[in-house]
């Protein structure tokens, strides 16, 4: 009973051989004709060297290229406004957050005895110009000495400068805002004892803002004053402006360069402190918008796309420009090219290709 299944298998293994190794011979026997293309290893319809693919053609275009980094929103101003002489508060607190204009009067102290101190400085004033004007007079009747004289003037430019000193004094007890704004703090509450240097308010101007971000010392160089730049902020808004400050040095702990720009913000929507991703555009270059399955890699693993040249397939290298949705901007090759977007990873240079255009 087992002498069929054996005669079986070696019946198969026999076909499969003359089947692999003799099919030629085979042909032969059932009548069919060996050419001398057959006999090399390749059939006369068959184009071993040619590869069918799938081409783009190109054209290069300018392309705005730009850096992105992630930064924050800074108010233009931020200022602490300080007392320059001492004295209890004597005006109404202003509270924070409120909108003030230049010039307004923010805190303003007791006078106490400073109006004393300036009646003093008046009387000794006209003092001193009496006295001028009779040491002036004996000196030019030869009466009086011209040293006597020379003190007398003296004595009144002094007593000039006090009187100023004690007006400037007076005029210290008021402060105002030096620039237009929103108040960052309470004022100064009422009664308050202030000292030179205290604290009276702080205003924050919003109008304009600032964008600030930290650059690589790779891509600094790309950067110019005045280049346009956009951001987005955290609520998704964009806005607009342009670089007014790019740094010359870099943070010692990061090796980044601080840049700054400057958004018009007459409303005052934008909030200092705020995250934002920030695009500034370089100069523009010409590039070639492709598919990213064009990429590929040499043996050298160099990232670039492979193009039909003379119906040969070639590799260029490439530098990246910009990356959206609609495909890649890639630079670094001819104006016009054609770029295998299907088949190229089954090429190498100098191989020969069958081309098929793709809009």
């Amino acid at each position: 009973m087992r002498f069929f299944p054996i005669l079986t298998a070696i019946l198969i293994s026999t076909a499969l051989y003359l089947l692999t190794f003799e099919r030629d011979s085979l042909i032969a026997m059932a009548g069919g004709e060996i050419t001398e293309k057959k006999k090399s290893g390749y059939l006369p319809a068959q184009k071993p060297d040619a590869i069918s693919v799938k081409v783009l053609l190109s054209s290069a275009k300018i392309v705005e290229s730009g850096v992105v980094v992630r930064g924050r929103t800074e108010a233009a101003r931020n200022v602490v406004v300080r007392a320059q002489t001492s004295g209890l508060v004597i005006s109404q607190p202003l509270s924070k957050g409120i909108r003030i204009e230049e010039n307004q009067l923010l805190c303003e102290l007791n006078v106490g005895t400073r109006s004393v101190r300036l009646a003093e400085a008046n009387a000794r004033l006209v003092e001193a110009q009496v006295n001028n004007n009779a040491a002036s007079r004996l000196a030019e009747s030869g009466y009086g000495s011209e040293t006597k004289a020379i003190a007398r003037r003296a004595s009144l430019q002094s007593a000039e400068a006090n009187v100023k000193l004690a007006e400037k004094e007076i005029e210290r007890l008021k402060i105002y805002a030096p620039f237009s704004g929103l108040l960052g703090s309470d004022v100064a509450e009422l009664g308050s004892l202030l000292q030179p240097g205290s604290e009276c308010a702080r205003i924050v101007k919003l109008d304009p803002i600032k964008l600030v971000g930290f650059v690589a010392e790779t891509e600094v160089d790309k950067l110019l004053l005045g280049a346009v730049a956009g951001a987005r902020l955290a609520n998704d808004n964009i806005v607009q402006g342009q670089v007014t400050y790019v740094a010359v040095t870099a943070d010692p702990m990061t090796r980044t360069f601080r840049v700054e720009v400057e958004v018009p913000n007459p409303n005052g929507i934008i909030r200092a402190g705020g995250t934002a991703e920030i695009f500034i555009s370089t100069s523009g270059e010409r590039a070639h918008l492709l598919p990213q399955s064009a990429m590929t890699l040499n043996n050298n693993g160099d990232l670039g796309i492979r193009a039909v040249v003379d119906g040969l397939a070639k590799f260029y290298k490439v530098k990246i420009v910009r990356d959206t949705s609609d495909g890649i901007w890639l630079s670094g090759l001819p104006e016009k090219i054609e770029v295998i977007v299907v088949g190229q990873e089954y090429v190498i240079d100098g191989r020969k290709v069958l081309t098929t255009y793709q809009e």
